[in-house]
């Protein structure tokens, strides 16, 4: 006990521990906020990743696509509905049923 009352009487022990509170918990970087923010930079990292390989794929599409002309045709017909002169395009709907 008189060891305890002698290291809290040290003013800088007490200051000391006061400043380690303040930074763990009531500080703008507190401890909290650096394990949410790591959480959020992992996250973020995988988002990253996830549309570099997507960027990558997409790449690869165009080069393909740019490369032979009856695939682009075939792509700009069937997600941009383009036609050749005289040509009727028709859109057939299927019905969902559960």
């Amino acid at each position: 006990m008189q060891t305890l009352k002698r290291l809290f009487s040290n003013f800088y022990v007490v200051v000391g521990v006061l400043f380690i509170v303040w930074l763990t918990f009531f500080d703008s970087t507190d401890l909290y906020t650096q394990i949410k923010q790591t959480a959020k930079l992992r996250n973020l990292t995988q988002e990253k990743e996830f549309y570099l390989e997507k960027i990558e794929e997409v790449k690869a599409d165009r080069e393909e696509l740019l490369s032979n002309d009856e695939l682009l045709e075939k792509f700009a017909r069937e997600n941009y509905l383009m036609h050749k002169e005289g040509e009727d395009v028709f859109i057939v709907v299927e019905d969902e049923k559960d």
